[in-house]
C-alpha cells in the first residue's frame, strides 16, 4: 500500500488531536474501532492487537444487556474489558440501531447506567436514528428526544464519557442544530449520527462534506468527532480532512459476506486487478494466499484482510495527518479510485466541496 510522496508543507501541521478518557488513558487520533461481537468469528479477537494493530473497539452494549446470564455476571463483577480481552480504547453503543428496525423495550436511562457500571470508555445514549427518508417533521421530533437522552445521561456517567450523538436527517440546519445542542448540554465527545447512508449512494461527498465541516466548526478545534457506522477504507482519510477522528464499522466482516475485498481505493469484487498487478496488498492473509483469486475463495480470509486494509489505512493516515501530506494522499486516492469506478461521484462531490 503505497502513496505518492507529499510535496513539502508550507507550514507544520497541526498536531494530532488526543482522547483522554476519565480513567487516565489517552489516544492519538484519528482512530478506528472495528465492531466487536462473539458471532463476528471470521476473525478472532484475541489476534486484534497484534495482528492488526487494533487500538480499540466498539461494543453493542444491547447485546449485553439482553443477554440475562451475562447480564448477571457484569452485576456480579465481570468488567467489560475482561469480557472482551482486548487493550486500548473500549466504546459501547446502546442499541439504537437496533431499535430502528423493532421496539427494543428499553429505557435510555437503564442502558446509560449499565453501560456505565460495566466499565466502559465511551458510552452512547439511546438516540433515534434518522434515515435520509425521514422528513423534516419527523428528524425534527428525533433531533429533539435524542438532545433529552443525551441530558438525561450525561448525569448518570462519572467514569465514562458521553458521546453525544448528533441527528437532523438530511436537513443541514437541524445538523447544526443539534450540534449546538449538544454543546449546550457540556458533551466532551461529538457522534454523528445517521451519515452513512449518504455517502453509500455511490461515494457521494456532498452532504457528508457540509455536514463534518459545521460540526467541526461548531464544536471547535479539540473535540474528538465521530461517525457511527464509517469503515470503509477509501471514505475514511475524505472523512478526517473534513474534521472526523473516530470509525467505527463492521464492515470488514459484511463486505466478506459479499465477497468484496478491501482496498484504500475502493472495493474490488473480481481478482483481476490484483491479477494484473494493478495493487498488491502486504497482509498476511494475501502474503499466505496462492495466488489473488484464493484471497476471494474464504470469506474468513477476505475478513481477514479486510480488517488489516481498513487498520492499515488509519496508519497510513494518521501518518499523513502528522506529517503534513494529507492532501497529497487524497489526491493519490482520488486518482486510483476515478480510473477503477468511472461512475462514483467520490471526484466531483470533492472537487464541489472546494469550488
Amino acid at each position: 500500500m503505497e502513496f505518492a510522496e507529499p510535496e513539502s508543507p508550507a507550514a507544520s501541521p497541526p498536531p494530532l488531536r488526543r482522547l483522554r478518557t476519565n480513567r487516565g488513558a489517552e489516544y492519538a487520533l484519528p482512530l478506528f474501532l472495528p465492531v466487536y461481537h462473539r458471532r463476528l468469528a471470521f476473525v478472532p479477537v484475541e489476534t486484534w492487537e497484534d495482528r492488526y494493530g487494533v487500538e480499540g473497539c466498539i461494543i453493542n452494549a444491547f447485546f449485553l444487556y439482553k443477554d440475562r446470564e451475562l447480564r448477571a455476571a457484569f452485576g456480579e463483577g465481570l468488567r467489560l474489558r475482561d469480557y472482551v480481552g482486548l487493550g486500548g480504547l473500549l466504546m459501547t453503543d446502546s442499541g439504537a440501531f437496533q431499535g430502528f428496525a423493532r421496539p427494543l423495550l428499553l429505557a435510555n436511562a437503564d442502558i446509560v447506567r449499565f453501560q456505565e457500571e460495566i466499565g466502559t470508555d465511551v458510552a452512547s445514549p439511546l438516540d433515534l436514528v434518522t434515515p435520509p427518508g425521514d422528513k423534516r417533521s419527523v428528524a425534527e421530533r428525533k433531533l429533539e428526544a435524542t438532545l433529552r437522552r443525551v441530558r438525561e445521561a450525561q448525569g448518570l456517567v462519572s467514569d465514562s464519557i458521553l458521546a453525544g450523538v448528533q441527528q437532523g436527517g438530511r436537513f443541514l440546519d437541524l445538523r447544526r442544530r443539534s450540534i449546538e445542542g449538544l454543546l449546550d448540554c457540556g458533551v466532551r465527545y461529538v457522534a454523528i449520527g445517521s451519515l452513512v447512508p449518504f455517502f453509500n449512494r455511490n461515494h457521494d461527498l456532498a452532504f457528508v462534506g457540509e455536514v463534518l465541516r459545521d460540526a467541526r466548526q461548531v464544536s471547535g478545534p479539540e473535540m474528538p468527532i465521530h461517525v457511527f457506522g464509517a469503515g470503509d477504507p477509501v471514505e475514511i482519510p475524505f472523512m478526517v480532512a473534513l474534521g472526523a477522528d473516530v470509525f467505527d464499522s463492521s464492515s470488514y466482516g459484511h463486505y466478506a459476506k459479499e465477497g468484496a475485498y478491501m482496498t484504500p481505493y475502493g472495493a474490488l469484487r473480481e481478482p483481476d486487478r490484483l491479477a494484473a498487478g494493478e495493487y498488491t496488498c502486504g497482509c498476511p492473509a494475501c502474503r499466505e494466499a496462492e495466488g489473488p483469486a484464493a484471497v476471494f475463495e474464504e470469506t474468513a480470509r477476505l475478513a481477514d484482510h479486510n480488517l488489516w486494509t481498513i487498520c492499515e489505512t488509519m496508519r497510513q493516515v494518521r501518518a499523513a495527518v502528522a506529517g503534513g501530506s494529507l492532501p497529497s494522499m487524497l489526491q493519490t486516492v482520488l486518482a486510483r479510485h476515478t480510473e477503477w469506478f468511472p461512475e462514483s461521484k467520490l471526484r466531483e462531490s470533492w472537487d464541489a466541496l472546494h469550488d
